[in-house]
């Protein structure tokens, strides 16, 4: 009788195992199916219906974006200066304001966070027709400065409500400690505060620079036609109907988003996750 139940119990556990594989399988294919797509269309020479896979493999897709007249390397050169001036601009504003925003008790604090949302509340096409215009006048229209300045207007939305989270998460103590015995204000924080805060800093300046380098909308509206950007190149690739060609751009941005994720798992803790908007 023992070794009946036994078998049932092994048959019920085998078929309890059955509908996790499939839902795990579909999970698998949502997630690595237009990964796998993508990477077949970078080397894919000829591929059109009927046919699962292509036809022919090659790299002459590669050769042609990497040409001196494709665009992909002015591309990307600017779309990494872009990224890398739009972190340091947005942490040069959002470190001084986190701090703040962590320590003193300022009136109306959650609507001067919310206030940073504002960028994310309403739709990207009608800003940035608008801060088109004005750029116009400015002169800032098709050059870097313009396009910088319209990234962190979106990255600071991540820069000042980590950097908050960050300053929040370390103890004042630890500052009135380095203050009872002798540092002055601007020491404590340069050499106990800063440090402290940095994992958080390194992740709020990940967020940045990933949400430069996808940005579309105001690349295009700002920087087109005189800065090439990769995800212009992407849309110029994609409506054209030349998949090869996306697809290598879309890779191009896909793996530094995977890398810099990686390091934002490891540097964002659960402790400044906790107190994100408090």
């Amino acid at each position: 009788m023992t070794l009946i139940n036994s078998n049932i119990q092994a048959r019920l556990s085998l078929l309890w195992w059955v509908p996790r594989g499939i839902v795990f399988g579909l999970i698998a294919f949502l997630i690595f199916g237009p990964i796998a797509n993508l990477l077949l269309w970078t080397v894919a020479e000829k591929w059109y219906f009927p046919h699962a896979l292509p036809l022919q493999y090659g790299f002459s897709s590669w050769v042609r974006v990497f040409a001196p007249r494709g665009g992909a390397t002015e591309s990307l050169v600017n779309s990494l200066i872009v990224a890398v001036l739009t972190v340091i601009v947005s942490l040069l504003l959002a470190i001084p304001a986190g701090y703040a925003l962590a320590r003193l008790k300022l009136p109306l604090r959650g609507l001067i966070l919310l206030a940073f949302l504002i960028p994310q509340a309403f739709p990207n096409l009608t800003i940035y027709v608008n801060v088109a215009r004005i750029f116009y006048e400015l002169r800032l229209n098709g050059t870097i400065p313009g396009v910088v300045l319209v990234h962190v207007s979106h990255g600071l939305v991540y820069a000042v409500w980590i950097a908050t989270a960050s300053f929040s998460a370390i103890e004042i103590e630890l500052e009135q400690a380095a203050r009872s015995v002798g540092a002055g204000a601007l020491r404590a924080f340069w050499d106990i505060t800063l440090p402290l805060a940095a994992p958080g800093l390194m992740a709020s300046a990940i967020f940045v620079f990933l949400e430069s380098l996808d940005e579309f909308t105001g690349s295009y509206f700002v920087g087109a036609p005189d800065v090439n950007m990769l995800p212009l190149l992407l849309y110029t690739a994609a409506s054209g109907g030349n998949y090869q060609i996306a697809s290598i751009t879309a890779l191009l941005l896909l793996v530094p988003s995977l890398l810099f994720m990686l390091m934002v798992e490891r540097f964002l803790k659960s402790d400044v996750l906790s107190r994100v908007g408090h």
